[in-house]
């Protein structure tokens, strides 16, 4: 095109209004907004190139499918490994669905799988936000990201966090668990746990009176383990995480992680709310096989 350079895209006018959208409705983080932007600038400027002409809107309303896998593949030669070109494609999918119909259908990348270990911090937060940012509805979207950061952050159990009430509010730096057989703990709640789980309360459209369960469901009834467990096992696929990624990995996750950065067993057992030292027991075999995983894979001698 004379005279019109390509980096002069209209289209990147709509992934400034997607940012706006991600950190204003979709309460996203700065890091999380700037590398789902920079994958919509990414993709813009690859579509410029393929197609020799400056892209609108219109122009990321009609992506083929062949389109989205030259660039994952133009991605793939630049280093990008798999569970991350799924991370991206996930992004790339709310950004098209953003500026119009939606991305074209396809399936990500194949992601290895290997033995069952902790979801990696920032694999357990891009999966709540995927959940997030996925979601039919934003009050939605917020109610399912609170929901895993209780697990990840507090290290509930799926039942325990969807058994709360209303009650529990204002959260402070504390909350009451009720667990198996009746047996009640209390758990420190840290800041972002807290913010999340507000978040949600200020866009939930039910009341929520003390006596009520605190998450809802789209027609207002108490929300199902089996929603946030189809919902988790959608953005695992998405995001190329291991099918053994689930809800109850994430409260595995939460334990295995404070046992790494130094926490005693008996600590452990009572957040976890174990009734007996053993059940907890169990997360020194995991942490011990993932440090020997790291040895097996880093030591020159191995």
């Amino acid at each position: 095109m004379t005279g019109t350079a390509l980096d002069d895209h209209p289209a990147r006018l709509v992934a400034a209004d997607w940012a706006a959208h991600l950190a204003r409705d979709r309460r996203r983080s700065v890091h999380t907004v700037r590398a789902y932007v920079a994958a919509a600038h990414r993709l813009i400027g690859f579509l410029g190139r393929h197609r020799a002409g400056a892209i609108g809107k219109a122009g990321l309303a009609d992506v083929a499918q062949a389109e989205l896998r030259a660039y994952l593949a133009e991605r793939r030669q630049d280093g990008l490994a798999n569970a991350s070109a799924a991370r991206e494609l996930s992004a790339l999918r709310g950004f098209l669905a953003f500026a119009g119909d939606g991305a074209p259908r396809m399936a990500g990348p194949r992601v290895k799988k290997g033995i069952p270990r902790p979801i990696a911090p920032d694999d357990a937060i891009g999966l709540a936000e995927d959940l997030d940012e996925t979601a039919s509805l934003p009050w939605i979207g917020a109610r399912d990201f609170a929901v895993l950061l209780l697990l990840y952050g507090a290290g509930l159990r799926i039942g325990e966090a969807l058994g709360l009430t209303a009650a529990a509010l204002p959260l402070g730096e504390t909350l009451v668990v009720t667990g198996k057989r009746a047996k009640t703990r209390v758990v420190p709640l840290i800041a972002p746990v807290r913010d999340a789980v507000q978040a949600y309360v200020d866009l939930c459209p039910y009341p929520l009176s003390r006596d009520l369960p605190l998450f809802r469901g789209a027609r207002g009834g108490g929300l199902s383990a089996d929603v946030i467990r189809r919902s988790v096992r959608g953005a695992r696929v998405r995001l190329g995480l291991n099918d053994r990624t689930t809800p109850h990995a994430l409260r595995h996750s939460f334990a295995t992680h404070l046992l790494g950065r130094g926490a005693d067993l008996r600590s452990l057992q009572e957040l976890l709310g174990h009734a007996s030292l053993s059940s907890t027991q169990v997360y020194t075999g995991v942490d011990a096989a993932h440090l020997l995983d790291i040895y097996r894979n880093a030591h020159p001698r191995a």
